[in-house]
């Protein structure tokens, strides 16, 4: 049904529930589980779900070569695929979202709609100098420093400033405990991921979901998006870079209402 040839689907996989089909796109230094595991249930609850864990997370081998755009968003699709979905929304979470997009230009008979949350089409002056102290800090091995510079970013104002301390110091160990071996490999790939000119060409359905108090990716991104995707919906949500730990319900919902009217 694709106009191009799927390579085989090497990656790890996570696959629950039945119903229309979504592959899930998680975002860098992270896995499926731990981009989506606040709402898979819920997901699954009304779709067949389908998501691939990146070189270096989860269950697959860390790359020795460097990242590939097209090479993610292939694998996303024929893991779909393999898993007998002909057609499928796809959802894309901060690099997951370039994932989604190319995944939605090289694959178009394949994608029925499009959900992109707290993401960009390209690298602007705010990643390019955000991007690589992450990369540097996962390269270092010093998990706990990381941690605290992650936590910092990630969170919403809201989310960070209702902490009390100990709550806080709980957070920045269970980032250090979470951060993929491959985030290195992530990292270097965000800043090359360039997604502009397939924009115009998209023809699913597309939710652009707005995080409006996110410091990693900004809301100029997130309305250039939605300007540029022909019919593309924007919504906000009131969180920091991580919707699935500040309003996950939220998120589902918004994610669920949208499928509900465009997945086939």
């Amino acid at each position: 049904m694709s106009a191009r040839t799927l390579p085989e689907a090497t990656f790890a996989r996570t696959v629950l529930g039945s119903g229309p089909g979504l592959a899930l796109a998680h975002g860098a230094g992270s896995s499926v589980a731990g981009t989506y595991g606040p709402i898979l249930e819920g997901l699954a609850a009304r779709h067949t779900v389908v998501g691939v864990d990146y070189p270096g997370s989860g269950d697959t081998p860390r790359s020795t070569t460097p990242l590939s755009l097209d090479d993610l968003a292939d694998q996303l699709v024929a893991a779909a695929v393999a898993e007998g979905l002909d057609t499928f929304a796809v959802s894309g979470y901060s690099l997951g979202g370039p994932v989604a997009i190319r995944a939605a230009a090289r694959h178009p008979e394949r994608v029925s709609a499009l959900v992109l949350t707290a993401t960009f089409p390209y690298r602007d002056n705010h990643l390019a100098l955000a991007l690589p102290i992450w990369r540097k800090l996962a390269e270092s091995g010093d998990v706990e420093v990381l941690a605290e510079y992650l936590t910092m970013m990630a969170l919403g104002a809201d989310a960070l400033e209702a902490m009390p301390s100990e709550q806080l110091r709980q957070a920045i160990a269970f980032t250090a405990a979470s951060v993929a071996d491959g985030t290195p490999e992530h990292a270097e790939l965000a800043p090359r991921a360039d997604v502009r000119d397939d924009l115009p060409n998209i023809k699913a359905p597309t939710l652009v979901v707005s995080t409006t108090q996110d410091r990693f990716t900004s809301t100029r991104l997130h309305h250039q998006l939605a300007d540029t995707i022909p019919g593309a919906q924007l919504v906000e949500i009131r969180t920091g870079h991580l919707p699935m730990v500040e309003r996950p319900e939220e998120w589902q919902k918004l994610i669920t209402t949208f499928l509900a009217r465009h997945s086939g």
